[in-house]
This record gives C-alpha cells, sequence and structure tokens, in this order.
C-alpha cells in the first residue's frame, strides 16, 4: 500500500517536470496484473493531481529553482556524455553487440541492491520501518483464459481467408528483406515494414504470424555475454 504514496509523489513530479504523457502504476503491478480496485486508484490518482492540486493552473510551477535547474543540467550533461560514448562505439548498435549498455545496466541494479541491502538507500517496508503484514490480495488469472482465447484464435483462423494471410506474410518477408538505402544525411535507412504489417493485421494475421514471418528474415537476437 506505501506503492500508492510513491506513485502519487512521482506522479505529481512528472506533472511539475512538464510531462505531456502520464501513466500511473497500480500499487500491486509488481505482483500481478492489477486489481479493479488498484486499477481504479491509479485513476483517482492522476484525477486528484489534475483537478485538486492546482498544479495545471501553472504552466511552469518550480521555474526558476536553482536546485532542479542545477539537477536537469546534470542529467543533460550525463545523457551527452552516454551518446557520445555511443558515438564512440559506431553507434547503439554496437554498443549493444558489445554487451555495453547491458553491463551498464547490471551495475546499475547492482549498485542500487547493494545500497539497499546495505541500508544506505531506506526503502519504507522494504529494509527499514518493516511490519508483519498478511499476504496481500491480488488477481489471478486462471487457465481458462488462455484456453478461451486459444479458441477465439482457432476460429478466427477458420472463418478468414488463410491465403490471404499467406499472401500478405509473404509480402512482409520481401519488405523486410530488403537492402537498406541510404538517407538524404548518409545515414542507412532500413526497409519500412509497417505498411506491410498492417495489410497483414487486416488479412487477421496473428501478432504470432506476424512476428514468425519477420523471425525468418531477421533470424533471433541472441544477446552478447557480460564479461
Amino acid at each position: 500500500m506505501n506503492n500508492i504514496a510513491r506513485v502519487a509523489i512521482q506522479a505529481l513530479a512528472a506533472v511539475l517536470g512538464g510531462t505531456q504523457s502520464l501513466h500511473t502504476d497500480a500499487y500491486d503491478e509488481a505482483l500481478a496484473l492489477p486489481t479493479e480496485e488498484a486499477a481504479r486508484i491509479a485513476l483517482r490518482t492522476q484525477q486528484i493531481i489534475a483537478y485538486e492540486s492546482g498544479v495545471t493552473h501553472t504552466t511552469d510551477p518550480l521555474g526558476g529553482s536553482y536546485f532542479l535547474e542545477n539537477l536537469t543540467l546534470q542529467m543533460e550533461n550525463g545523457a551527452f556524455d552516454y551518446f557520445g560514448k555511443l558515438d564512440a562505439m559506431g553507434g547503439m548498435v554496437k554498443a549493444i553487440e558489445r554487451g555495453y549498455p547491458q553491463k551498464e545496466i547490471a551495475e546499475a541494479s547492482y549498485q542500487y541492491q547493494r545500497a539497499v541491502e546495505a541500508k544506505e538507500k531506506i526503502i519504507v517496508g522494504v529494509n527499514d520501518f518493516v511490519v508483519e503484514e498478511e499476504s496481500p490480495h491480488i488477481l489471478y488469472i486462471g487457465e481458462s483464459v488462455g484456453h478461451q482465447q486459444t479458441a477465439k484464435l482457432k476460429a478466427l483462423r477458420a472463418r478468414r481467408s488463410n491465403d490471404e494471410v499467406q499472401r500478405r506474410l509473404n509480402d512482409l518477408k520481401r519488405a523486410a528483406g530488403q537492402e537498406p538505402s541510404a538517407g538524404s544525411n548518409g545515414s542507412v535507412c532500413p526497409a519500412n515494414t509497417m505498411p506491410y504489417i498492417i495489410d497483414a493485421v487486416r488479412a487477421y494475421a496473428s501478432v504470432g504470424e506476424i512476428c514468425e514471418a519477420l523471425r525468418q528474415v531477421y533470424g533471433t537476437y541472441t544477446e552478447a555475454s557480460i564479461t
């Protein structure tokens, strides 16, 4: 339940920062799909900020704050520092192939967990101010849902034109296999597969079938091991 307070503070911070799009997680999403009650509280959190807090009456409520401007500058400089490192590696794809972003994420996760376990970072209810609580009520999805979806997919495949689906999937594979073209600024532009994906969807191809068609062209990505 502490997550309700956390989400409210985080959502307010996002609004104060000028966000153009906001999503509030339900308090139980770390455990399962949200219950109806949790989803409603997440929605009400946004509505209370929008209609009760008054924060939307000012374009930039925290404008001019030295502290926030300094944090913004640090974040900007940190971002450009990463961009420079990625450019030096030959771009993001090359960096991924070298395992650089994966290693950075793993290191950040390690440092965070180390700080939590050493109580250098306090998480209320997790590593301090802990009380005995009953197991939370979370949403359980039964096996019947999977059976229902399987039956719906089987019925769809029975009534659609499977020949048309196959034609659209073949068109998609041909488009995906086209050689990338050079952009006006010298960048490499891969083939635009979106129109073909839309055509496949209109023919009632499933997401799995579309992914499999692309997998046949692109293969399956295997992450580089981090050393």
